[in-house]
């Protein structure tokens, strides 16, 4: 096959290929947001909230066992702001209210004169700035999901309280007055945590209920100085949170291919494809080596109808037969020759035979074995170069067989 022909048909079937490939590929692509990579932070402004809370408190301090625990109860509230930075984690700072209600042993500017197995009563109220740390537990453990209508979060913080208290005086006749509410002049600290179970009523409302334990600096209420004892306040709360903005969390956006519908016809006749490519490719290889005929060890030639040999001939076929004595696993054709633009195919044959039997006998005359040659004759014309040229087509030929 031409080279020319050769590059033709690789050109077509590459060309096939190539479109084989673009019907196998995917024609589009969709582009989803994907949890599994986890979740993006918003803006600052968004995922905002404010809650407001109320409930009630027991306080547990030096002594408060021998009060009635239903008159240890007090009222509790709360407000707060806070930003949720990732389905996570959040934080939040509001103000905190609530009454604390015991017993001292010795009488203060905060107790009441009344007394309870030898203790006075007492009774604070706090107030004062809290701030927490925030952890959705549910997110964390199960995964975020828009529509869940549950959420359970713990936080821990701490804060500090101003204290006020009725100041109880007696007058000048022994009389005991109703006592004004005043600010105290101790500030204590708090550190908190506790749980909130949350409740989505929408998107933008969540019901909430909160427990929360507190450890405070302790007040004075005891003889000796027991100032920097720590007092504990166990709390429950209802609340309500009202979300700001965006509410929900974008996961990052990735690219998904959908599958080819069945592939397994188009990779046949692509493979089929590429296994002719390769062929013509090594068709096209060969095609391009040079074709390197080798050329006859001996050309004896002859005058026209002539078939005798020469002194010169003889001596020519002296030195094939040391050629062919020398490599006695070769095999030699000896080919004779006659033009065909003379005489007629009777004489020209038995020109043939003639010749190409006296090479022969020359040969085995000269000791090459009968085994390692082939006498032959061809009927067309050794060069064919017409007939100005018939002298070369009057010849015997003697090659080495392939």
């Amino acid at each position: 096959m031409k080279k020319s022909t050769l590059l033709a048909l690789a050109f077509v079937l590459a060309g096939g290929a190539t479109a084989l490939a673009q019907d196998a590929a995917p024609q589009e692509v969709t582009y989803v947001e994907d949890p599994s990579q986890g979740y993006l932070f918003n803006r600052f402004k968004d995922n905002w909230f404010i809650t407001a809370e109320g409930g009630a408190n027991i306080y547990f301090s030096h002594g408060d066992k021998e009060r009635s625990t239903w008159d240890r109860f007090g009222p509790a509230a709360g407000v707060y702001v806070g930003k949720w930075f990732s389905p996570i984690i959040g934080l939040r700072a509001g103000v905190n209210f609530m009454v604390t209600k015991g017993l001292s042993d010795i009488r203060t500017v905060d107790t009441r004169p009344a007394m309870i197995n030898g203790k006075y009563n007492q009774k604070f109220n706090e107030v004062g700035p809290v701030f927490d740390v925030l952890l959705n537990l549910t997110n964390w453990w199960c995964g975020y999901h828009p529509g869940r209508k549950y959420n359970c979060v713990f936080y821990a913080g701490g804060g500090g309280y101003w204290t006020y208290a009725r100041r109880y005086e007696q007058d000048a006749a022994g009389n005991w007055n109703n006592g004004k509410w005043q600010r105290n002049d101790d500030r204590i600290l708090t550190f908190r945590a506790g749980v909130i179970n949350s409740y989505n009523i929408n998107e933008k409302v969540q019901l909430a209920l909160d427990i929360r334990y507190s450890g405070l600096d302790n007040h004075v209420d005891e003889a000796g100085n027991a100032w920097n004892r720590t007092s504990h306040d166990l709390a429950a709360f209802l609340g309500v949170t009202y979300l700001f903005n965006k509410r929900e969390w974008n996961a990052p956006v990735v690219p998904v291919c959908p599958p080819a519908e069945n592939c397994d016809a188009l990779r046949a006749r692509l493979e089929a494809a590429e296994g002719r490519i390769a062929d013509l490719e090594d068709q096209l290889k060969n095609a391009q080596k040079p074709v390197v005929k080798k050329a006859p060890l001996a050309t004896i030639y002859y005058p026209i109808n002539i078939f005798k040999l020469t002194k010169k001939d003889v001596l020519i076929l002296n030195a094939c037969a040391e050629v062919m004595k020398d490599n006695p696993d070769n095999h030699y054709v000896i080919t004779g020759w006659a033009d065909n633009y003379t005489g007629n195919d009777q004489i020209n044959t038995r020109l043939r035979h003639n010749r190409v039997n006296g090479v022969k006998k020359q040969l085995l005359k000269d000791g090459v074995p009968e085994s390692q040659l082939t006498a032959t004759i061809n009927d067309g014309n050794l060069v064919d170069l017409g007939e100005k040229y018939v002298a070369l087509d009057r010849a015997v030929t003697i090659e080495q067989a392939q």
